[in-house]
Parts: C-alpha cells; structure tokens; sequence
C-alpha cells in the first residue's frame, strides 16, 4: 500500500488492483486503535468525538510506523488494520434468490441436537437462514413448548400480546384468521410493531388434515422484480408509508411505514405486507393512484399462484424458522374433519440472532 496526504490533509492509499481510497482525518482519529482513543477492552471511545477541530489534517503517516495530526496528537498505523479500513464493512450475510422451484433438498436445514452440541453446526444453519432467509430444524421435541429448546440458543423470545408462545389452529368463536381452517394469503407478522418482530418460529405438533400445507415467497426477490419490471411502482411502495392497525379488547397497536422499506443506499431491507392490518390513509387522490396500482402489481408477484410461491408441508417434529423482514408466509386451507393442524410460534427479535449468527462467524 501506498500513502499520499492530500492538500487537505487527508490519508491516501493507494493498493494494487484497486482505485485509491481517501479517508478523512476525523475519520481515522477516531477509529484508531490506540489506547488513549479507543478503550482496548470494550473497544468504545474514551475521546468526545464532537470536540475534536474540524480542521484536523493529517500531517505524517507511514504503514507500521507513527501518523501524526494536525493537533499534535501521535500513534500507530498498523498495515493490517489500514488494510481492513480501506475494505469497507463486509457483507453480513449473502442473499440468495430463491422462488418457487426451489428444491426440499436445497433448504438450509439441521437436526436440533446437532445444533444444540456443535457451534459449527449451528453457524452453518445461521448462515443458511441469512442467505435464504429461512431454515427447518428437525427432531423439535413434540410438546407443547417444544420451540424453546431452539429459541434458548439464542436468548429471550419477544412476548406479545399474544404471549410467548401461541397456539396456531382452529378454534371456536376465532379472534384472529390465523385461528381458523382457512388458507392464509402470503404476509408478514405484526407490521403494527415498532420494532417488528424478527424471525417467527413455527413448530409443527401435528399436521394429518387434507391441506394446511405452508406457502412462502422471498420477498427480497419479488421486490427486485419489481424495481426492475416496474421502477415506478417500486418507488410508490417504498415511498408511501401507510398505517398497519391491531385492535382488540387487550392491545391497540398502530404503525405507519412503507410496504417496502429501503436504507439510504437504496437496498430492501425490509417487506411488510398484511392485508389484514394494512389501512392506507386518505392520501390525495393521484398518490392513491398510484399506491394502489404499485400494490397490485407487487401482489401479481407474491400472489399463492404466483411462480415465486413455494408450497411444502410440515411434519411433526419440524420447525420452520423465518426471516419476518424478508418473507412473505401463508397456508393452504385445511379441512378439519380430515385431521387436524397444530403448530405452535413465537418470535425472536432481530438482533438476538443476528448477535449469535456474528458471534459463531467473526470477521
């Protein structure tokens, strides 16, 4: 690497095979691994960022040697981590489109005793569930809170008001669709949260009527269809924020977000799709327009005939666990005097598994 500071008194440098990176000297003040800036501990920040002068410069640097600032302060450049800040950030994890053909034999998959005893196992079905955004774990004890022998790998599950864990099967006098035979249109859980919960877990208890086969739909690829089929309906998604609602006698819940939400650099980050709870505003007229054409279309992606559907069946034993923030899930109807369908669910919050996925896969 090579090093070059700017008439401005930025740092330079310049590797082979990659166009030259220029970092700003607030930037790297605050970023350097020295003792007297970073805490070599905890690794947060001793030195009140905001006070250091906004005319920094940097006046000397040499890789493995002394970089010395405009106000006198003095440390050490290491080459490896110069080598790391000029990287960027990595990816947290590769997504896989997926749609649906995608093969039973290709879902990232793994028997719960292996991931109980082998950290390397549950790293692997952690990166599984990162890339395709979800994950079937088998040999789930079939008991009624049989889903928290996984969940405990990973920390507290998310209470709501529908508690900790939930019963998901027909029942008289239903409060909820969810609580009944019918099938179930492709949606995401609780948009009216804020934070929306971040991964659903589905154990399957029992499963013998005809139907109540599962349905999900990678809502990552159904979005990039659509930005590149359609930009102007993407845009209208992305950038309406419409109100998702749940009220009942026990919780009064109320959110106002977009159905597609993006970061400032533009990537889907996350899906949020309930006609259920969805209940737009009374935007003007043209903007209704144009929500509800874009709406349309992105339902034409997603819908259960749609080729992106995968349709499979759970047994009992399994359980599915779910990207809330990237899949759209369903059912197929079932029919009771067939059988019956049982499963059980509960939700972890985002960050909790992120935490154990980054912990078994460092950097």
């Amino acid at each position: 690497m090579d090093l070059t500071i700017t008439e401005a008194g930025q740092l330079q440098v310049a590797s082979a095979g990659a166009p030259p990176v220029v970092l700003h000297p607030i930037w790297l003040r605050e970023r350097l691994p020295d003792a007297s800036v970073i805490d070599p501990k905890t690794g947060q920040r001793l030195e009140e960022a905001a006070e250091t002068p906004a005319d920094l410069r940097v006046t000397a640097a040499q890789i493995d040697g002394a970089i010395t600032f405009s106000d006198g302060f003095a440390t050490h450049l290491p080459a490896a981590w110069l080598a790391r800040a000029i990287g960027g950030r990595g990816a947290q994890g590769h997504h896989v489109h997926w749609d649906g053909t995608l093969d039973s034999a290709d879902f990232p998959s793994a028997d719960l005793n292996d991931v109980q005893g082998d950290p390397a196992a549950l790293s692997d079905l952690l990166r599984g569930l990162d890339a395709y955004g979800f994950a079937v774990v088998r040999g789930v004890p079939i008991e009624m809170d049989g889903a928290i022998e996984l969940a405990n790998l990973f920390g507290p599950i998310r209470m709501t008001n529908w508690g900790g864990i939930a019963d998901v099967k027909a029942i008289p006098n239903a409060y909820d669709l969810t609580m009944t035979p019918r099938h179930l249109e492709p949606h995401s859980d609780n948009p009216y949260r804020d934070p929306v919960p971040g991964y659903i877990l589905l154990h399957c208890l029992v499963n013998d009527a005809d139907g109540g086969d599962s349905t999900l739909v990678d809502g990552y690829h159904a979005a990039a269809i659509l930005r590149r089929e359609d930009p102007e309906a993407f845009a209208a998604l992305a950038q309406t924020d419409v109100t998702f609602r749940y009220h009942d006698e026990t919780a009064f819940l109320e959110h106002d977000c977009p159905l597609i939400e993006t970061n400032a650099a533009g990537d889907v980050v996350q899906i949020r799709y309930n006609n259920r709870t969805e209940m737009v505003g009374r935007l003007p007229v043209e903007q209704l327009d144009r929500y509800y054409a874009a709406r349309a279309a992105f339902w034409k992606l997603i819908a259960p005939a749609s080729p992106l559907t995968l349709r499979f069946r759970l047994q009992p034993g399994e359980l599915m666990m779910m990207d809330n923030y990237r899949l759209l899930h369903g059912r197929t109807g079932y029919t009771l005097n067939t059988g019956s369908r049982h499963m059980r669910q509960c939700y972890l919050d985002r960050d909790t598994v992120g935490s154990r996925r980054r912990l078994l896969q460092p950097a």
